[in-house]
């Protein structure tokens, strides 16, 4: 007969105390062909244990993961439109100064032209104030002409 196999940890001189014994162990009658068997459920137990703890490792790590890549496209995402909107936002300040500016210029036009029009207007009545001149000018002349014109024929007469 096999000697029984025992569980992992233990060394094999060593005897465990009785409450360390399992149930098997503890009744007369039970230790002959329950050992191999506890000790095959005892391996199947540290065995299920290890798997799960490298199982659950494994999740935790790609849960690790699978967030760091998720922070990371959200990061990238949130990149992607906020540089969309600063860009959006610079245009907007660029166009708000050059609309400023245009305002200013155009402002400065008007009252250029206001004073180039008062100019104009100004011209335009010393212009007809010459006309008016020379016209009065002119009939001054004829006048003066009729005056002479008639004072010869007197003289002459």
């Amino acid at each position: 007969m096999n000697p029984p196999q025992l569980p992992p940890g233990r060394a094999r001189g060593s005897s465990p105390s009785e409450s360390e014994k399992s149930p098997a162990d503890r009744h007369p009658g039970g230790g002959g062909g329950g050992g191999g068997l506890e000790a095959s459920l005892v391996s199947l137990t540290h065995h299920h244990h290890h798997q799960s703890v490298v199982l659950r490792d494994r999740a935790e790590k790609a849960k690790r993961d699978a967030i760091r890549s998720a922070a990371a496209v959200s990061d990238l995402l949130v990149e992607t439109v906020n540089g969309g909107v600063e860009e959006a936002f610079l245009n907007e300040k660029r166009i708000e100064l050059e609309i400023r500016a245009l305002a200013a210029t155009a402002s400065r036009f008007m009252k250029q032209t206001d004073q180039w029009l008062t100019s104009t207007h100004a011209m335009n009545s010393a212009v007809k104030e010459i006309g008016d001149f020379e016209n009065w000018m002119k009939i001054m002349d004829y006048d003066c002409k009729s005056i002479n014109a008639a004072i010869r024929n007197i003289h002459q007469a």
